[in-house]
């Protein structure tokens, strides 16, 4: 079958920009003989997080325990869960998992500590624990310094938890202003936390693992010597945020199917490709600023400018026809959210659909 010949909407991903995207964040990580543990949040897909780990990666990040779960069942054994995680539910969710995988959870305060305790106490291993520092992004974290100093303290004389490091994610560079303001973002980032590792050994605290990332770093920052693992995950696609940074839709590997369902205007082309096939998301501000809900891929001038939960519009472009029936791609301007709402993507090689994959931690967001 031929790409335009799938119905719609479809997720589909170009394979050759796919496989490049992931050996330029391989190449990344090997610079500084750092880890890549992909964020795998982006895509919620196990046969492409195994292919990451076959190009090198070391082990996988994710957002969610759901998400963990799933990995887990589909072979993959290293897992970090990039978020902290409460309630007696999914902690007793955790204790169960942490049997099966090498597995670290992310804290940032005593209570979290205190939780995994009485859960792993009487396990005959302890759960690692990664520190939440907050270099930059108002978001959860502890402060880089005597905050992680405080709490690492308090974790190593918790039963049943281990330190193994800390970890930070930059993700005020999605507001930076130019290139030159996301490496200066990630180099106090890295900074900051080579600094509080320092101040942790220092104090006899044991910090083997400092952990950074975002994909807007990664595309254009300088790593650090003594970083020790990389947690891209929006790398592996390159949405139309991700285009703005390099300045280029050529690697943009994501891409959504519609068809032209209606022209009730000269001036309108409506798609079968709403809210549900594209999620609402917008980037205000920054150097990923993506006005509009969407880019086509063969005519990058032009953006969705309204969307609803079935239809998508956009205008014709001088000199250009749009006729019903005909199909397009659409560049979604977060891969994220896009991938949630598909059950499966179409791999795409040289026009030809080559396979498919399904997307099996979609909705595992608990």
């Amino acid at each position: 079958m031929k790409k335009m010949e799938l119905d719609t909407p479809a997720l589909i991903v170009d394979l050759d920009r796919m496989e490049a995207n992931m050996d330029m964040g391989q190449e990344f990580a090997d610079s500084i003989g750092a880890r890549l543990r992909p964020h795998i949040k982006t895509h919620r897909t196990p046969a492409i997080a195994l292919k990451q780990l076959e190009k090198g990666a070391r082990g996988i990040t994710v957002a969610k325990l759901g998400e963990a779960e799933v990995m887990a069942e589909a072979g993959i054994d290293d897992i970090f869960i990039a978020n902290e995680i409460v309630g007696q539910i999914k902690l007793e969710r955790l204790r169960r998992l942490a049997g099966k995988v090498r597995l670290a959870v992310g804290v940032d305060d005593p209570v979290q500590v205190e939780m995994i305790s009485r859960t792993f106490m009487n396990e005959n291993k302890a759960m690692d624990v990664m520190i939440d520092v907050d270099t930059g992004d108002p978001r959860t974290g502890v402060k880089p310094g005597k905050g992680v100093l405080e709490l690492a303290r308090r974790v190593v004389t918790s039963p049943g938890v281990n330190l193994r490091g800390i970890y930070t994610h930059d993700g005020q560079t999605y507001e930076a202003g130019n290139l030159e303001e996301i490496r200066e973002i990630f180099r106090v980032s890295q900074e900051q936390m080579l600094e509080t590792a320092e101040l942790l050994r220092s104090e006899g605290i044991e910090c083997k693992e400092i952990s950074v990332g975002s994909t807007p770093s990664l595309l254009v920052g300088k790593p650090l010597k003594g970083v020790t693992e990389v947690r891209p995950g929006t790398y592996i696609f390159l949405d139309a945020d991700q285009a703005n940074v390099i300045g280029s839709y050529e690697r943009c590997a994501l891409t959504v199917l519609g068809t032209v369902i209606s022209r009730p205007v000269p001036e309108r082309v409506v798609l079968d490709t709403g809210t549900k096939a594209l999620t609402y998301y917008v980037q205000l501000e920054g150097i990923t600023r993506t006005p509009g809900f969407g880019v086509l891929k063969e005519h990058t001038d032009v953006r969705l400018y309204s969307i609803s939960d079935e239809h998508g519009c956009f205008i014709r472009p001088e000199g250009l026809e749009f006729r019903i029936g005909e199909k397009v791609e659409i560049i979604p301007n977060h891969a994220c959210p896009t991938c949630n709402l598909y059950d499966r993507m179409y791999c795409i090689r040289n026009g030809e659909v080559a396979g498919q994959w399904p997307i099996l931690a979609r909705g595992k967001s608990q």
